[in-house]
């Protein structure tokens, strides 16, 4: 169920939205090769799970700590993986993978971001024992590459029941 609320000039919607109903983690389009050049050029952070490193890699994604932080909390992580990284290793396609107890619970975004661009992925926060929210560039026809025009927030639920643990979205709101 979707609803719609007008407040001034900004319209609130609050729905529920399986965000990853995947049993397993996607697959990154790189090739082996391809995966092990950047793997071998970038490397692979330090993290609390191994488990989630080892599953990424498997998936053939570059694990990377999002904004250079480890965000681990109640058993809850959230792990970068890349598939393409600029000279310095930045990442400029990229996905945030949540984990809980080391099982893949889904990804914040539908498909790869890319940094500077709209819908990338900013600020992640822990937010209680089930639930996270991520911040969101939202860029409008003008912008500059380092200044989108706002950002959304948007919050997520993990549901733990069925056969693994499940990214829920709950609601998403305008910040800026």
């Amino acid at each position: 169920m979707i609803a719609r609320r007008a407040v001034g000039t900004l319209i609130m919607v609050a729905a529920t939205i399986t965000v990853a109903a995947q049993t397993s983690l996607p697959s990154s389009p790189l090739s082996v090769d391809a995966h092990l050049a950047l793997e071998k050029r970038c490397g692979t952070p330090k993290a609390p799970s191994s488990e989630s490193i080892a599953a990424l890699r498997r998936a053939r994604w570059v694990p990377f700590l999002h904004l250079d932080q480890a965000i681990a909390r109640n058993g809850i992580e959230v792990v970068g993986g890349m598939t393409a990284a600029s000279p310095g290793c930045e990442p400029e396609r990229f996905n945030l993978f949540v984990f809980v107890s080391g099982s893949f619970a889904g990804t914040v975004s539908r498909a790869a971001m890319t940094p500077s661009r709209d819908g990338a992925a900013g600020a992640v926060r822990i937010t209680g024992n089930d639930t996270l929210t991520v911040e969101f560039a939202r860029y409008l026809p003008g912008d500059s590459e380092c200044c989108p025009s706002s950002r959304e927030r948007t919050s997520y639920r993990i549901e733990k029941a069925g056969a693994g643990p499940t990214l829920v979205e709950t609601g998403t709101r305008q910040v800026r």
